[in-house]
């Protein structure tokens, strides 16, 4: 893929995250996909997602910036969320917060295969 294939793909991933189309996930993430070095496949990374989705119920991925590089993605995702309870370690309890995700993804067989991730909990704990 080249740089314009990736910015296609990569929006279309996260149509398919924000969406919670499970069924269409397989079209970008890597059968043997991991994420920050635990690699759990595909069903994993689902997994993950949907635990996302059932502690922050209003969860929706947004781009603030992105880079493509072929194979890789560089992607600062912002949030504007209540997460449920416990989150992150913090005690949001519902709580409106915002906060950016730093990712980087490394693609294989034009699916994702490797993602990284930081979250500024940070950001989460001064609003909170």
């Amino acid at each position: 893929m080249n740089a314009a294939q990736l910015g296609q793909f990569y929006r279309g991933y996260l149509v398919c995250l924000n969406a919670q189309d499970w069924a269409q996930l397989g079209q970008y993430v890597h059968d043997e996909a991991s994420h920050n070095g635990r690699r759990f496949g595909l069903a994993g990374y689902q997994a993950m997602l949907e635990k996302d989705f059932a502690q922050i119920p209003d969860l929706h991925f947004n781009i603030a910036l992105a880079v493509y590089e072929p194979p890789n993605i560089a992607a600062r995702l912002a949030f504007d969320c209540s997460p449920a309870g416990m989150f992150l370690g913090l005690a949001v309890n519902g709580k409106r917060v915002r906060f950016a995700e730093h990712v980087f993804y490394e693609l294989r067989d034009e699916k994702i295969w490797q993602a990284w991730s930081l979250i500024d909990t940070a950001a989460i704990a001064a609003q909170i």
